[in-house]
């Protein structure tokens, strides 16, 4: 935890030197290569492109010195299956995005709990639900005993993130006021409502929401000693012994998200079901000796099939269909797809 330029206490040991690791040419040139990956044909980043050297050498020097303002955003909606309002930065902005990324990932991922799944290297949704048969699994005793599974989201969590919790939040780990500045010139270029809100679409974004979270994650694992839990994104979900006891834990996380990170659980969103009945997260239904897609899923599948996909959007699908219980969609999928090509 104390090495390098780890976290030493409440601040970093490196001073100053994080914000010329961000601002670095060497820095924003790695970070315009992960950038562009797939990216190459649009016409924004190969205008970008066009200029490169102009482009990452002003940055560089509007760092340097102090002088950076973030562009504005292009709002556009996106169906992934549920409907996303997504604001995309100006191309000069994400590079920088990705370069604060590159610095300031390791430095929190290292606080973050082991059951965080989401935006983080070796993580994902598969990972979130292997390891939920591996609680469910030891909490049943092998399955032999029925147990039960609270399931919660936070309502409306990007829009409602508050920019000054926050911003203090990363300034208990980080000492170096220029990365500050920087995190506020971030922040101060998008809100929902009044210093709420983070942009879908920023990959800093994925790292600022799990620095917010990671307060949920430290109180269900520390204060309430949650041996059985896991979140993903804004969904998290504990293993319990009785469905009277989702009561108790739901005020309590009810009442921590209020009073600490003023954030609100979604009322619809609120879910108790046993193990038996087959619990649902990330997309697969857990039940003793088998994981399978959710039911909405496979419909979504079928039909996306049915109305013809392309070769890549068909592989993605089966990628998905070989870590569940899935024999009998794939043959569904088969006869589709053969039947379309006689």
């Amino acid at each position: 935890m104390n090495e390098g330029n780890g976290i030493l206490g409440g601040g970093l040991n490196e001073g100053h030197s994080l914000f010329n690791q961000i601002s670095s040419l060497e820095n924003l040139v790695s970070a315009w290569q992960e950038f562009k990956r797939c990216k190459q044909s649009r016409h924004d980043v190969q205008a970008f492109t066009f200029a490169l050297e102009d482009e990452l050498f002003s940055l560089h020097e509007q760092l340097q010195n102090r002088r950076y303002t973030h562009g504005q955003y292009t709002p556009f909606y996106v169906t992934d299956p549920k409907l996303r309002h997504i604001h995309k930065a100006t191309v000069r902005d994400r590079v920088l995005h990705r370069a604060i990324f590159r610095v300031l990932y390791p430095l929190f991922d290292r606080l973050f709990i082991f059951d965080s799944y989401a935006c983080r290297v070796g993580k994902g949704t598969h990972r979130g639900v292997t390891r939920l048969e591996e609680f469910a699994r030891k909490f049943s005793r092998n399955n032999r005993k029925n147990i039960f599974a609270l399931k919660c989201d936070v309502q409306k969590f990007f829009d409602s993130i508050d920019h000054e919790i926050l911003f203090r939040l990363m300034e208990q780990r980080v000492a170096d006021p220029d990365v500050m500045w920087l995190v506020r010139r971030i922040l101060e270029s998008f809100e929902k409502e009044s210093r709420r809100g983070l942009p879908l679409g920023n990959v800093t974004s994925q790292l600022f929401a799990n620095i917010y979270l990671n307060e949920l994650d430290q109180f269900a694992k520390h204060t309430l000693k949650l041996h059985c839990y896991i979140r993903y994104c804004d969904d998290f979900i504990i293993l319990i012994e009785s469905r009277d006891e989702a009561v108790i834990f739901v005020s309590l996380f009810r009442e921590f998200l209020e009073h600490k990170l003023k954030l609100t659980l979604h009322p619809e969103k609120i879910i108790v079901r046993s193990y038996r009945q087959g619990i649902d997260f990330l997309g697969y239904v857990v039940r003793p000796y088998c994981r399978t897609l959710r039911t909405k899923t496979k419909k979504r599948i079928l039909r996306s099939v049915t109305a013809g996909v392309p070769k890549q959007s068909l592989q993605s699908y089966l990628g998905v269909l070989k870590h569940c219980n899935s024999y009998g969609i794939v043959e569904e999928i088969n006869n589709i797809t053969n039947h379309a090509f006689r």
